[in-house]
């Protein structure tokens, strides 16, 4: 069965084509393309209010590529999903409009709380010690959403608008960080020592250059010490010195700085990477739809 998933955020739309093959009576998915377009709506929208005519023009010509490789690989099932640009956007639905004319494709335009089960669907936890309470921790262009998992079943999930794309536009207020910082404290609790999970393009990249090994941690004084590294260089020297792609460079130190507030407001010292993103929680939950069906 070939699903593919895609993920429209406020900093880059992503394709992703996965097999899905049964081996010993469970699901293996096995990953056939990854397709990554830095759209940036988020620098639109988060200052005008709307997606302009030149990133709409990249939105629909990135589409009809989208769906022109998902002929090519016989996509059997797929969804699309726009996340926090998309939402707040004044002409979002006229977009998507043109989408489905220009290239057949149907995107959903999904909340934060969607946004962050869907991270979830992965169900990175449930292979984890259950002696630990997890905190996944997912931070996009124009959102962080946070879902909070302690014996075996979601207890707290909430969606802030404070992202990437919106720290490096100074969009973000102290009323904002202030928000976080309280349901954090109010809901983030246990008797269990609190592990974080990271997900999105920042943390992965953070996570390769820590040179920690795949399936361990990574401890908050790395994110510290990485969050300094970053900050004392320009976007040009973070490009220059560690051969950053722009679009990363620029956004990189503004990631790091959301998880270092997550994970000391939340008092969790070590945080897991297991490269998973709101395109895989989509390829499970479409895959689980089809079975249950």
């Amino acid at each position: 069965m070939i699903i593919a998933a895609i993920d429209i955020g406020s900093n880059a739309a992503r394709l992703l084509i996965n097999e899905v093959k049964i081996q010993n009576g469970k699901p293996e998915f096995i990953k056939l393309n990854l397709l990554r377009i830095p759209l940036r709506l988020g620098m639109d929208v988060f200052t005008l209010g709307k997606i302009g005519t030149e990133r709409e023009k990249m939105v629909l010509d990135s589409m009809k590529i989208f769906s022109d490789l998902m002929k090519v690989y016989k996509v059997e099932h797929y969804r699309a999903c726009a996340t926090s640009a998309m939402r707040d956007a004044e002409n979002g639905k006229e977009i998507i409009e043109k989408v489905k004319d220009h290239s057949d494709l149907t995107i959903e335009i999904i909340s934060g709380d969607e946004e962050a089960t869907l991270v979830y669907e992965n169900h990175v936890a449930e292979g984890l010690d259950t002696d630990f309470a997890y905190l996944y921790v997912d931070v996009g262009g124009g959102s962080t959403e946070l879902t909070f998992y302690e014996n075996d079943k979601i207890v707290y999930e909430k969606s802030f608008n404070i992202g990437t794309i919106r720290l490096l536009n100074n969009l973000v207020t102290e009323d904002n960080w202030k928000e976080m910082k309280e349901e954090i404290k109010t809901n983030i609790n246990s008797k269990k020592q609190i592990v974080a999970i990271g997900s999105g393009g920042n943390i992965n990249k953070v996570f390769s250059m820590s040179k920690t090994k795949d399936g361990k941690p990574m401890s908050i004084a790395y994110l510290k010490k990485a969050y300094k590294e970053f900050n004392d260089l320009t976007v040009d020297e973070r490009m220059t010195k560690y051969g950053f792609r722009e679009d990363r460079a620029d956004v990189l130190v503004h990631a790091l700085k959301i998880y270092n507030f997550v994970m000391h407001w939340a008092d969790i010292n070590k945080i897991f990477v297991p490269k998973i993103s709101v395109a895989d929680g989509l390829i499970h939950h479409i895959y689980e739809k089809i079975t249950r069906k």
